[in-house]
């Protein structure tokens, strides 16, 4: 159930994400069909493209889940924003490489 949670709001984060890249067509230029681009840091976001297969990995959905305790699906960058250090969002996506 939890499995099914998760992924509903996958889905719910990556279709902000869209539709906020939509809105922006210099942005959506920017993001390679199959990619999704996201802001990750405590203070200072930086903006990353990551491949949407990301979405479906337990250590990736643990950083989602922490950004929508924080943020609820109202990103404060008008895109998906992962509130944690750079180099643990860093040390998490390379190993899922």
């Amino acid at each position: 159930m939890a499995l099914v949670r998760s992924l509903l709001g996958a889905k719910k984060i990556l279709g902000l994400s869209v539709a906020a890249a939509s809105t922006n067509k210099r942005s959506a230029s920017a993001v390679p069909k199959g990619f999704l681009a996201v802001y990750v840091g405590e203070s200072q976001k930086k903006r990353y493209v990551v491949p949407v297969s990301y979405l479906s990995q337990p250590s990736f959905q643990a950083l989602l889940s922490k950004s929508e305790e924080e943020f609820g699906f109202q990103y404060p960058m008008g895109c998906l924003t992962i509130l944690c250090p750079e180099d643990t969002f860093i040390n998490v996506t390379s190993r899922l490489q």
